[in-house]
């Protein structure tokens, strides 16, 4: 196994470390560019995450929970952007017949609209900053 720890002597981190904190700085430099790019569609990154899921979905619609575990929101977080897209109208909260402790998400017309309308910026965004460069904080290509 690779070695963890700082060098005492020279100040440099691992192999492991510095790949581990490219992972980071490029997860966020993508997610920054989707926020950015995605705003022209009235979404965020979440929020065009959570639309994605349920549209992905034979029924569009999914358990608050199952959609939590998928768009690795914790549960309030989720419980905000779910706030957000159904005040604009694009997906409503349904109680779950199942289970009558649970709240169902589905994806109204207007959410599958935009979230069609979102997806050829949202793939633009990955092509780009996956296979690039990573750049400083966010920089526009």
């Amino acid at each position: 196994m690779t070695e963890t720890k700082v060098s005492a002597e020279t100040g440099e981190v691992s192999a492991d470390v510095r790949i581990w904190r490219e992972l980071l700085a490029r997860h966020a430099d993508i997610g920054c560019a989707l926020d950015r790019e995605l705003q022209h569609h009235g979404l965020g990154m979440s929020e065009y995450e959570v639309l994605e899921r349920l549209a992905e979905l034979p029924d569009q619609s999914a358990k608050v929970q199952t959609i939590a575990k998928s768009v690795h929101l914790s549960q309030s977080a989720l419980s905000r952007v779910i706030g957000r897209l159904e005040t604009a109208g694009l997906v409503e909260r349904l109680m779950c017949h199942e289970d009558r402790r649970a709240v169902n998400v589905k994806l109204t017309d207007e959410g599958l609209l935009r979230q069609t309308e979102a997806a050829p910026t949202h793939r633009r965004v990955l092509a780009e900053r996956l296979h690039s460069p990573l750049l400083k904080s966010c920089e526009p290509l």
